[in-house]
């Protein structure tokens, strides 16, 4: 006599190895985390003034106000041109410099004390240099970015960046 058996499969286990699961998202954490670091953009503090305050202060405060405008022209060559004032109505000539600790910040530095003292003695503390930055065309991008670190050094407030430029300041920049 025959008895019916019904063959039964072998449970297996169902256990899943995740070790190397484990690797590759500590692997993947690893990898967000610099890239988010990486990416976070490294900028420098930028205080530029509003456009039309300073210029109607230059036009309605007159002497006093255009003593404190420093111009720096940047041109090709790592060269600087500075004048302060109105080009063409200071008695001071524009000065030519090359960048570092006894060329333009040697200058903004004495420029920049003389101003403070001059705007104590006036009664109004703390009226610094006003400096416009005019790049050319020509000028390298890292010339840009040295006459900004120039104003950080020397603590000048304010400043601002223009692309435009009188016919006095091109006829200056094109004699050598």
């Amino acid at each position: 006599m025959e008895i019916n058996r019904k063959i039964r499969s072998k449970k297996l286990s169902t256990r899943v190895d995740l070790t190397a699961m484990v690797s590759v998202s500590f692997l993947l954490i690893i990898f967000f985390m610099l890239v988010g670091e990486l990416s976070k953009p490294k900028i420098m503090d930028l205080s530029l003034p509003e456009k039309d305050p300073i210029w109607d202060g230059v036009i309605s405060c007159g002497a006093g106000m255009d003593d404190r405008i420093i111009t720096v022209l940047l041109d090709k060559n790592n060269r600087i041109v500075t004048y302060s004032g109105i080009l063409g109505y200071s008695d001071v000539a524009p000065k030519e410099f090359k960048y570092g600790i006894n060329g333009i910040r040697k200058e903004l530095i004495t420029k920049q004390t003389e101003i403070l003292n001059y705007s104590a003695e006036m009664g109004m503390p703390d009226r610094g240099a006003i400096v416009i930055i005019k790049p050319t065309k020509n000028c390298s991008f890292k010339n840009l970015v040295d006459i900004l670190d120039e104003m950080a050094i020397v603590k000048i407030r304010t400043y601002t960046i223009v692309d435009s430029y009188t016919p006095e300041e091109t006829k200056l920049l094109a004699m050598k």
